[in-house]
């Protein structure tokens, strides 16, 4: 539904877990907005500090040298009390205090049920754009930070790969992404993991595995072994560490990588996917649109209401996850 065409501030926040390129999608809003006639604001700390009314404005060099920067220079955080009606009414009106009609919101699922409330309990014209490591959003094929964070999993796999050889040992490295597999796919075949462990496949069998480990050693000749594990399977951890050590007579660690995969600088396709979210984002804006979340859909940037996106599952790569099963051991 479209509403005021007319109102020509725009506040952008980050809500959740940082991701990089966060950063580089704000550069491209604030600087897009600003060439479009925009008074562009910015709000510290997610929904919390638009509660707090933690706004404050923001300029042309507000943005310098950040595309290439990790996190989020607005900061983020948690605020389970946003799905209060109340608290989405006083964040709201914070901003229309200001004059200030127009948000866009950087974030993940959760941040994007806030633009939902938003959009639906006030006069806000409020837009999302997907930010998060986890890649578990349905509606898009991909989302900002997804890719920086695997590949930081692949040069773990990388140096890890160096001391465990060495030693012929083998290493469970866990990764991030909730419920979802999807660095634990991707990283697992663009680095060479022998094995990939997600909560969307069949359960496993640690007793397979063992003896699957085993026979690499003793017939196939491998001198190390990778088992990326998804934290949504942690659980599986020490069940693993036993019948694998039993099993091989070899050492097991474990590493969990934490949040290493947050940070660090973004990829060029992170830093680009941010640009041309970001633009849709305020394009958007500028047409009075509100209550909408953008994506990317075989490689076209595109938009849908958010209630709609928010109801999308996230379809698990078979066919990716068969072919790390099959290339890898």
């Amino acid at each position: 539904m479209a509403k005021n065409l007319t109102n020509k501030k725009l506040a952008i926040l980050t809500s959740g877990g940082d991701a990089s390129g966060m950063n580089a999608a704000i550069r491209t809003a604030l600087r897009f907005a600003m060439a479009n006639g925009y008074e562009v604001y910015g709000v510290m700390h997610g929904y919390q500090g638009l509660v707090n009314d933690e706004i404050f404005k923001m300029e042309y060099k507000s943005v310098s040298n950040t595309v290439h920067t990790g996190g989020t220079i607005l900061r983020t955080s948690r605020c389970p009390e946003f799905k209060e009606v109340e608290v989405h009414t006083k964040a709201a009106k914070n901003l229309l205090d200001k004059g200030i009609e127009n948000l866009i919101v950087i974030g993940g699922d959760g941040s994007f049920h806030g633009v939902e409330a938003l959009h639906e309990h006030t006069e806000l014209n409020v837009i999302g754009v997907p930010g998060t490591i986890d890649n578990d959003m349905g509606y898009t094929d991909s989302t900002i930070g997804f890719d920086t964070a695997c590949n930081t999993v692949i040069d773990a796999i990388l140096k890890l790969r160096d001391t465990i050889t060495s030693h012929d040992r083998i290493m469970i490295l866990e990764v991030m992404g909730r419920d979802s597999g999807n660095i634990a796919i991707n990283s697992a075949v663009a680095g060479g993991a022998e094995y990939v462990i997600v909560p969307e496949a069949n359960p496993v069998d640690p007793v397979e595995i063992a003896k699957s480990v085993k026979k690499g050693y003793d017939v196939k000749g491998k001198t190390s072994t990778i088992i990326l594990l998804a934290e949504g399977v942690n659980y599986l951890k020490d069940d693993l560490i036993k019948e694998i050590s039993e099993a091989t007579g070899r050492r097991v660690n474990h590493m969990a990588l934490g949040y290493m995969q947050r940070g660090g600088n973004p990829t060029m396709a992170d830093r680009v996917l941010a640009a041309r979210m970001s633009q849709r984002a305020v394009e958007l804006i500028m047409c009075g649109q509100s209550g909408r979340v953008v994506g990317i859909r075989g490689g076209d940037i595109y938009d849908l209401a958010v209630l709609e996106a928010l109801k999308i599952p996230k379809e698990f790569d078979e066919k990716l996850y068969d072919l790390a099963k099959v290339i890898s051991k």
